[in-house]
């Protein structure tokens, strides 16, 4: 199924890594939601998907249905169980996911200014931009180095301009 590249998104990071078995286990309940995703009584063109044993991404191809707020407010009730029945934190915009090497890793932000200060999350580190609107953005500024995100305006004074 072909996808707008204006579909609207949703990232939710975990507030850790996923196992390999709840990563399946949850790919098959998104999947299942997706399919039985509406707004009022529409079924919405939707897909969704976990990436990285991290993110689970809602995207919704708006070009036959629109997402509402009940729809909306159906995925946010949705991930909520999710939460619960995985002991996950799918809502903190305070924990900050970034790239050591080949792999993701998050933060809460007081951890992240440590790691800003120390040296060990620099200008070019890989960050995740979780508030990506559609999902051309998502395969072009969701995961960006430091310095080309939005980051730098929440802590770009802790960064040292050589790193």
């Amino acid at each position: 199924m072909q996808f707008s590249e204006q579909s609207r998104v949703w990232i939710y990071q975990a507030d850790r890594e996923l196992t390999g078995k709840e990563t399946a286990e949850i790919q098959n309940i998104l999947d299942r939601f997706a399919t039985e995703w509406t707004a009022h009584n529409h079924q919405l063109k939707a897909k969704a998907e976990v990436r990285y044993n991290r993110f689970l991404i809602l995207v919704v191809d708006e070009s036959q249905a629109g997402a509402s707020g009940c729809s909306i407010d159906k995925s946010v009730n949705f991930l909520k169980g999710l939460e619960q029945q995985y002991g996950i934190n799918l809502f903190d915009r305070f924990n900050f996911a970034y790239r050591e090497g080949e792999k993701v890793l998050s933060a809460p932000r007081h951890q992240f200014e440590e790691l800003l200060r120390a040296g060990k999350i620099g200008n070019n580190t890989i960050v995740f931009n979780n508030l990506v609107p559609t999902l051309a953005d998502l395969e072009t500024k969701w995961e960006v180095p430091f310095k080309d995100s939005w980051h730098p305006q929440l802590f770009g004074q802790l960064v040292n301009s050589e790193q």
